[in-house]
């Protein structure tokens, strides 16, 4: 049931994370089309290179699965914000209420709890990521409607918020890498360690909502580097 649960919500988190970054960005309506195509086949490639066991947990050896999907779309969505002026034009055009919008869903790391009461994640990885994921899920909650009316608020805020979610996402996926079973560099022995996020419908995270997320955090202290001391209505227009 948990894990039925979590593929109808993981869907629904990848479909919003590219609706708020590709709908409001300024680009041809063409474009906006493609990008949604884009996303769509590779989420299907997705579901099934893992729903066929291609890379099922083990497959690659001592090689965590999931950071084959995580490395590929991490290095496509960099890539393109590193290389390709016009999609870095594109994201930096989404409104800033849209691009904390897109940290929302991350209140779902409450799944990682579930996990780990489950006996399916292990400590320390799952209880941090839970608890830094759902901090940063329900201010973003919060900083959303703020941003929304234009209600004046100190960059420093906004920026200490994404600060802490950044940090909270690498801290994750540095605890996931040291807890990997069957790797000469995992630190955390006790359990299950992280196998389960190489399989359906948890891949997710890495394939896809990680990477976007990351790419978020680093379009947000963009825009705030030439944002005034104080935000305001100036938050809605991006």
């Amino acid at each position: 049931m948990l894990d039925i649960v979590a593929a109808i919500f993981a869907t629904a988190y990848c479909a919003a994370q590219a609706g708020l970054l590709i709908g409001p960005a300024f680009l041809r309506g063409a474009t906006k089309i493609a990008l949604f195509a884009a996303t769509a086949v590779w989420l299907a490639a997705v579901v099934a290179v893992y729903g066929l066991g291609v890379l099922s947990p083990g497959v690659l050896g001592p090689f965590p699965v999931n950071l084959v999907p995580f490395t590929l779309f991490l290095a496509i969505l960099f890539g393109a914000w590193v290389l390709i002026p016009q999609a870095r034009d594109a994201l930096l055009s989404v409104p800033m209420p849209a691009l904390v919008a897109v940290h929302a869903g991350r209140v779902a790391g409450v799944f990682f709890l579930l996990l780990y009461f489950d006996g399916r994640l292990s400590a320390p990885f799952a209880p941090v990521a839970a608890i830094g994921d759902i901090i940063t899920g329900a201010v973003a909650l919060l900083l959303v409607p703020l941003l929304v009316l234009g209600v004046k608020m100190p960059k420093l805020w906004l920026g200490a918020w994404n600060a802490f979610g950044l940090l909270d996402l690498l801290t994750a996926l540095t605890l996931a890498m040291l807890s990997v079973p069957g790797t000469p560099f995992r630190v955390f022995t006790e359990g299950p360690g992280t196998l389960v996020m190489g399989t359906l419908p948890w891949i997710f995270v890495p394939a896809m909502l990680v990477p976007a997320d990351l790419l978020v955090h680093v379009v947000i202290m963009t825009k705030l580097r030439s944002a005034p001391r104080v935000l305001g209505a100036m938050a809605m227009a991006g």
